[in-house]
């Protein structure tokens, strides 16, 4: 068994019972980040064994941990935050298990992207995720079509391109479609502004001291 154990995105009592259960009951958990894993298994008293599995080599150790689990060693796969493989490393390890005819299973619990979507006060009956833009050749082009949904869209942002990304989302969408930036979401200093894309860019730009942390940018849907 692989199991998808969420991880709170900031307070530490959303961390579910289930997850504290399972986390103790593997042989393994494989962790985005060990150091920061640690602190929080530490904080919860479990004891269970680490590995790191991340952007930069779960192409090369996913089908040794597929073929482990498979032989009978069950592992959980933790993020740093929030839901394992969205916008986070997990997707090839999901397909490597369910090839081998591992069985997979997803706890619920933790994502940054709900509460900002349902916070947010746009309509969120259907919704499209886009996750981090590229900062790549095509990147203007994917904006254009975000631009051009009918149905609100999702993105998530970091502090240093929050600036340059509501810019962009103005001059592509046009300067009055309705936003909404919510920051260190479930934290201390959760904060959520709503408004035009003009007036969101301009108060970043004015208080630039309110520009970190986690950051989800929802934007409402092009009028039919």
């Amino acid at each position: 068994m692989l199991y998808l154990v969420p991880t709170p995105i900031g307070n530490l009592e959303d961390m579910t019972l289930r997850a504290i259960r399972v986390l103790k009951e593997v042989s393994l958990i494989l962790a985005e980040d060990t150091r920061t894993s640690r602190k929080l298994l530490d904080h919860f008293g479990i004891e269970t064994p680490l590995k790191a599995f991340h952007a930069h080599n779960e192409h090369q150790v996913t089908d040794f941990f597929a073929q482990a689990i498979l032989a009978g060693q069950p592992m959980a796969l933790i993020s740093d935050a929030g839901t394992p493989g969205i916008s986070d490393p997990g997707f090839l390890l999901v397909r490597a298990c369910v090839q081998a005819g591992v069985r997979v299973e997803c706890l619920p619990g933790p994502s940054a992207l709900v509460p900002a979507l349902v916070v947010s006060g746009l309509p969120c009956d259907r919704f499209h995720f886009e996750g981090f833009l590229t900062h790549k050749k095509g990147r203007k082009t994917r904006l254009k079509y975000l631009a051009t949904l009918e149905h609100t869209f999702v993105l998530y942002e970091s502090p240093y391109r929050l600036l340059k990304c509501l810019e962009e989302l103005a001059a592509c969408c046009g300067p009055d479609r309705l936003a909404c930036v919510c920051r260190e979401l479930s934290k201390l200093h959760e904060e959520v502004r709503r408004g035009p894309l003009t007036d969101l860019h301009a108060d970043y730009r004015d208080h630039p001291e309110k520009v970190k942390g986690e950051i989800v940018v929802v934007v409402d849907r092009k009028e039919g």
